[in-house]
């Protein structure tokens, strides 16, 4: 009787155990999981690709198939509504003591394919980056498609885009390169600026930057610089963000592009945030040691340049780089990281100050695939505090950080979830307090209020 009864319970402890991993196999297949989830990451940390993927295909085919056409289904839609900016969803999220309103819009443009993987060709140019330009907002494809609409479009139910032809893709290939992706975009002096990488057949791939006249009918693009700065192998570890620095410059990360030891080399301009003079094209290294800097702000009233950059595995970094002495921030890729290698290896030194670098202010383990930061000023934020805002990819997410007023802590960190998309930028708009964010699982345009 008693032998009965255990083996009942052992039955029963196996079922529910079957029944929960189905569960969480399920919400992993169709998307609709949490990517920071504890339990299912280590799931996905001790089962490899390729057992996962079988079992995707043939356990769970059935939900597998489901999100495949729930996303045709989004895409056809998509599609339909060419450049109405249609509005799809809306909603209140609810993160502690944030509350979050979001209203979200189609864009135009061709999806991040996930299952094709990061470094595919298709998703080279899928990544799509936004401005604020007075009462308009203008977006860039990875592709270099332009569009515009009017702020005011936000309060109705579809955005009515514009599209503004320009000569990008024409002007790139005067020089025997390709257009290889779209890396920022930038207003500043009545002028927009964006990052290119371009791909030579000779030379490689680099960065160029190009700017033109704000015009809302035609863009017509020139060159601005030329980086000469070349990397034989495509790599997502490429940076590419812009921001204004002063009157007469701007900033350019750069990402190590997966060349080992050139963020430590102070004669390459790879893993580095650099200053362009607007007036004399001279560049100048601000900060070393960066892998792939995906944010990038200058505070100018504080003289600080905050940064965010994607880590190996885990290890994500914000960076505060005070400019205040000579001395150039050296923030240790790739000797020092709080990630590993993919391979699981270790060979990075933990401690960044012990070993000779710049700790970053803080840090995330596991990843959360940082993207665009923003920081405003307590008079300036909906809190009531100095707050660094913080988007992701990975974790389809905005950290919000309650920093004391002398920006040396975080007092509170509040997450705001939006599932299963990614972030790619964002913007703030002080005229009407809202956020507006790429995601690129649609893509789409979302409208962000947040409120306490």
């Amino acid at each position: 009787m008693v032998k009965k009864k255990i083996i009942k319970f052992f039955i029963i402890i196996f079922v529910f155990i079957l029944g929960i991993s189905f569960v969480l196999g399920w919400k992993i297949v169709d998307g609709n999981y949490d990517k920071q989830n504890k339990t299912i990451l280590f799931l996905k940390e001790i089962i490899p690709n390729s057992i996962s993927r079988k079992i995707r295909d043939t356990i769970f085919i059935i939900p597998d198939l489901k999100t495949l056409n729930k996303d045709l289904s989004l895409q056809v839609k998509k599609y339909e509504q060419e450049l109405n900016g249609q509005l799809f969803e809306e909603k209140i999220i609810n993160s502690g003591n944030i509350t979050t309103s979001l209203k979200n819009f189609f864009l135009p443009f061709p999806r991040l394919d996930v299952r094709a993987g990061y470094e595919s060709t298709v998703n080279r140019s899928r990544a799509h980056y936004l401005e604020i330009i007075k009462d308009k907002i203008l977006v860039i494809s990875g592709e270099g498609k332009t569009i515009f609409f009017d702020k005011k479009n936000i309060f109705e139910k579809k955005l009515n885009q514009v599209e503004i032809q320009n000569n990008l893709k024409e002007l790139v290939e005067t020089s025997n390169n390709k257009l290889a992706g779209i890396r920022d975009l930038l207003y500043k002096n009545d002028k927009i600026y964006i990052s290119v990488i371009v791909f030579n057949e000779n030379k490689g791939y680099s960065f160029n930057i190009y700017f033109a006249n704000l015009n809302f009918n035609k863009i017509n693009f020139e060159l601005f610089l030329e980086t000469k700065t070349y990397f034989k192998n495509w790599s997502v570890s490429s940076g590419g963000r812009l921001e204004g620095f002063g009157e007469n410059k701007l900033l350019l990360s750069y990402g190590f592009s997966g060349v080992k030891g050139s963020a430590q080399d102070k004669k390459s301009l790879l893993g580095k945030i650099v200053s362009i003079d607007l007036l004399t094209k001279t560049l100048e290294i601000i900060s070393l040691g960066h892998r792939n800097p995906q944010g990038l702000q200058f505070i100018e009233n504080k003289n600080l340049i905050i940064n965010s950059e994607h880590g190996p595995k885990g290890g994500d970094e914000i960076n505060f780089n005070y400019l205040k002495d000579t001395k150039k921030p050296n923030f240790g890729w790739d000797l020092a990281s709080y990630g590993i290698s993919y391979d699981g290896t270790d060979p990075y030194k933990k401690s960044h100050k012990d070993n000779g670098f710049d700790e970053p202010f803080k840090f995330f383990t596991p990843s959360i695939g940082i993207s665009e930061i923003f920081f405003l000023n307590k008079h300036e934020s909906f809190l009531n505090k100095n707050i660094l805002v913080v988007s992701s990819l990975r974790a389809g997410s905005l950290y919000v950080l309650e920093l004391d007023d002398q920006l040396k802590k975080i007092e509170k960190e509040t997450r705001i979830n939006f599932g299963n998309e990614r972030i790619r930028d964002l913007k703030f708009d002080y005229d009407l307090g809202n956020f507006y964010l790429i995601f690129e699982m649609t893509p789409s345009i979302a409208v962000v209020k947040i409120k306490s």
